[in-house]
């Protein structure tokens, strides 16, 4: 694991809040000369602290849409049976994001779709694949209340 100083992290807050920031920008701001700058960026790269950089779109900029959560548990808990339900997951990019879990259900996935009978087709498609879903818990959003755009930095690796 790489061990950060407080340079580094003030490169992650940085790009935590400010990903399109020049490298420029981003060496003033963290009180480094773009080189040096650079080299460190370079490194948490690498090293795989910075796995990518995006843009975060508006959802309502697109139209009418639906958010939801499903909780979703399998009848099988053998390793293929994970493995059939998260390759089936993979192809369908209405599914946003996907997490294996502990305790109750086997998985939560966030969808994203036009409507909630766009995301009825995904589940109906998901159980006609026979990939062991069993039971599944729709949880729609009804409003965002907090979107962090970074990671909370500070508290992750307080000592």
């Amino acid at each position: 694991m790489l061990k950060l100083d407080a340079r580094d992290m003030k490169i992650l807050r940085v790009l935590g809040q400010r990903g399109r920031i020049t490298k420029a920008e981003l060496a003033e701001q963290v009180g480094l000369s773009p080189t040096p700058c650079w080299e460190r960026l370079k490194k948490l790269e690498t090293a795989g602290i910075i796995e990518g950089y995006g843009a975060r779109l508006s959802l309502k900029a697109f139209g009418p849409h639906v958010v939801v959560f499903v909780a979703a548990e399998l009848e099988g808990h053998k390793a293929e049976h994970f493995q059939a339900f998260e390759r089936a997951v993979m192809l369908h990019d209405e599914v946003t994001w996907c997490w294996a879990l502990g305790g109750g259900f086997d998985y939560l996935l966030q969808v994203v779709t036009k409507d909630i009978d766009a995301y009825q087709r995904l589940i109906d498609a998901l159980l006609e694949a026979r990939i062991g879903l069993a039971r599944y818990y729709t949880y729609i959003v009804t409003k965002p209340v907090k979107s962090s755009v970074g990671l909370p930095l500070g508290l992750l690796l307080e000592n």
